[in-house]
């Protein structure tokens, strides 16, 4: 067999994935947004390599015996239709490494960017010794507020003891157990008080769009997609509870900073008193919003 390039085995790969009809409606969208960049990710992971640093090993040979465990995991991924972060039990968001399974949603949060540029930093100040990250997943978020606001100790929360034990592993992983402490609550119900800044990627996923969900997204935890739990169908379940309940839980200049992923349409019908400052995302400028402990207040009366 002809001897094969680094490059042009994730060119093979990639066209594998577009021809098996994966593609970002049906099946990208986990940690990566092409063919090519699935394609990347999983050649240089098996294989190894640095998986921000493709043009250093793009022209390497590959082994057959490389060629055919690459074929293996990409065979797995066509077959399965499983997220590739759950073959190789891996993610990254900004930059950091994830631990992750089928007990937690693959992290991919907006909120990340803005932890890591500073875009939330202007809400902060040197009174902010407490976060919370509520529906804490995997705990990627929670890790990475850590590492940016070293100053700060945060509540990680979920209702899903399963994806509490997954977030325990990266905390564990980061050295970060002293400064993260992982709460099991329905909501804010276990979680205490005054806490100067509060940020959550909630179940937002309307019905609809649920129904219609690829396998890929149909392998992760339901309860961490549909926000649907109290029998609407907008996604604003958890939001709408969420919203009567935060101002209790918040210091006096606290925010609270909301992903809501491609829901605005459903976020802006069922709240449409409400004057948000929303981010700019890669995403665009309508999927990550900030509300003041006033504001909230103000829903509640």
């Amino acid at each position: 067999m002809k001897p094969i390039t680094v490059i042009e085995l994730i060119d093979e790969v990639a066209s594998q994935f577009e021809a098996a009809g994966l593609s970002l409606a049906s099946g990208f969208g986990q940690g990566t947004l092409s063919a090519f960049d699935e394609a990347a990710w999983l050649v240089l992971w098996q294989l190894g390599l640095p998986l921000d640093d493709l043009d250093s090993v793009s022209k390497r040979t590959v082994t057959q015996t490389e060629r055919a465990q690459v074929a293996t995991l990409s065979g797995a991924r066509i077959s399965t239709r499983k997220p590739l972060a759950y073959l190789t039990r891996e993610a990254w968001l900004q930059g950091v490494p994830f631990y992750v399974d089928e007990r937690a949603i693959i992290p991919r949060s907006f909120i990340a960017e803005l932890i890591v540029d500073e875009s939330i930093d202007p809400w902060l100040s040197d009174t902010t010794h407490k976060v919370l990250d509520l529906c804490t997943g995997n705990g990627s978020l929670a890790v990475l507020a850590a590492m940016a606001w070293p100053d700060v100790v945060i509540d990680a929360a979920d209702i899903s003891l399963d994806a509490l034990e997954v977030a325990r592993i990266n905390i564990d992983k980061h050295g970060l157990d002293e400064r993260i402490s992982l709460i099991e609550s329905d909501g804010l119900a276990a979680c205490s008080r005054g806490y100067d800044l509060v940020l959550c990627n909630p179940p937002y996923v309307n019905a609809q769009a649920m129904a219609a969900l690829p396998p890929e997204f149909q392998a992760e935890p339901a309860l961490a997609l549909s926000g649907n739990g109290k029998g609407g169908d907008d996604g604003m379940d958890f939001i709408r509870g969420l919203f009567l309940a935060a101002a209790t839980h918040m210091s006096e200049n606290a925010v609270l900073v909301l992903e809501i992923g491609n829901e605005s349409a459903n976020f802006k019908r069922a709240f449409p008193g409400l004057e948000p400052l929303w981010f700019e995302t890669s995403a665009g400028p309508d999927q990550v919003l900030l509300l003041s402990r006033e504001q909230l207040e103000h829903f509640a009366a």
